[in-house]
């Protein structure tokens, strides 16, 4: 509880006059979701094995909340990877372990499984941004009779790293506790390809699925989109392009820690800025890379929260981390969501930082988050 305290201290003495309304409301907001967190986002399944590993180090400054399985990810992400991505070009920014390698190395060092699940993949190639080939990943749930509901994913790593590979804990997660295919979709990253390459590869992927939902076992009247960070950012966009441009709205939206602004100046920012995995100068390496000027920053695409119509979108499901530089821009657009007479559900999760949601095999906000989230999709696809 002091922990609590001394964090809400922290967060009001970081709160400045440009952004108070906000502000406040993030302070309540913020509060209130901890505690709910706190008290009442139980998991009634059994723990998962690997909760047992657990950091005994202090609690890092940037981090003083953290959770103790949530520090021995982060810890071990350390170990494996300690350049810090920023200082890489992005090419060899991807070579470098991910938080999947972190979870499963210490997943090997306790001889624990990783996980698994009762799903099939295969790959195939479908029409990008203006007809470029790209790559999707289709995770179908076995011993299932179709035609199946669909989530079309985004993976995160801020549009210049990572891939459906890195993130596919995430996905069969999804597959296994919805029932539904899930489509996970390589759109192309930066600085290759600049703004708005990646959301408009997503847009094509989604419209994609809703024109061909038959040729993989899916119900094209059951189609929800889903995403983790920049993927969460383009589960919106891509709804918004979808309402915008005439095509079937997704049944649900599920956003998880979602860039959803380009203010690098918010609470979460400046109590957060050192924070790990991510940091301000990691979103400032992202940005810049793929970004072709800093006015891309202005666009609807990115700025959900200042200039985008999120007017007309579907129920959306908004997760979040408490120990992540994007947690306020989270609550802003949750805001924004319900202003705009859209159905939000949205949950923070104490002691867990930004790429907790992919980590359910030792982080039990993670198993928390997903039970959240399957229960909301499942609730979308009857």
């Amino acid at each position: 509880m002091n922990n609590l305290v001394n964090w809400l201290a922290k967060l009001q003495e970081a709160t400045s006059t440009s952004y108070l309304k906000r502000s406040t409301n993030f302070l309540y907001a913020g509060a209130f979701s901890l505690m709910i967190g706190l008290y009442a986002c139980q998991d009634h399944r059994l723990p998962q094995p690997g909760q047992s590993i657990q950091s005994t180090s202090p609690k890092p400054d940037w981090g003083p909340t953290i959770g103790p399985q949530m520090l021995a990810v982060i810890e071990e992400l350390g170990r494996l990877s300690p350049i810090p991505l920023n200082t890489l070009t992005p090419q060899q920014a991807r070579q470098q372990p991910s938080f999947k390698d972190a979870v499963n190395s210490l997943l090997d060092k306790n001889k624990i499984p990783r996980p698994t699940a009762n799903v099939t993949s295969s790959q195939q190639t479908i029409p990008g941004y203006n007809n470029v080939p790209i790559r999707i990943v289709v995770y179908t749930p076995k011993n299932k009779t179709g035609p199946l509901p669909v989530i079309v994913y985004y993976h995160g790593g801020g549009w210049v790293i990572a891939s459906p590979e890195v993130y596919e804990y995430s996905t069969l997660a999804l597959a296994e506790e919805t029932g539904a295919i899930v489509v996970s979709v390589d759109y192309r990253l930066a600085p290759e390809n600049k703004f708005p390459t990646a959301h408009e590869d997503a847009y094509a992927a989604y419209k994609w699925v809703t024109q061909n939902a038959a040729s993989i076992n899916g119900n094209p009247a059951k189609i929800a989109l889903a995403g983790e960070s920049a993927g969460g950012n383009m589960a919106i966009t891509t709804a918004m392009l979808a309402r915008d441009r005439g095509i079937a709205l997704p049944v649900h939206i599920l956003s998880v820690f979602p860039v959803a602004d380009n203010n690098l100046d918010t609470p979460s920012y400046n109590i957060y800025k050192d924070a790990k995995p991510l940091n301000r100068p990691l979103v400032e390496y992202f940005t810049a890379n793929y970004f072709n000027s800093p006015a891309d920053g202005n666009s609807p695409l990115i700025s959900l929260v200042d200039v985008a119509d999120l007017t007309k979108l579907p129920p959306t499901t908004i997760i979040g981390a408490e120990i992540d530089p994007l947690q306020s821009e989270g609550m802003y657009l949750r805001d924004k969501l319900a202003n705009s007479g859209v159905t939000v559900t949205y949950q923070l999760y104490p002691g867990a930082t930004h790429e907790f949601f992919g980590m359910y095999a030792i982080v039990p906000q993670a198993q928390q988050a997903h039970t959240l989230a399957a229960t909301q999709l499942i609730n979308a696809f009857q």
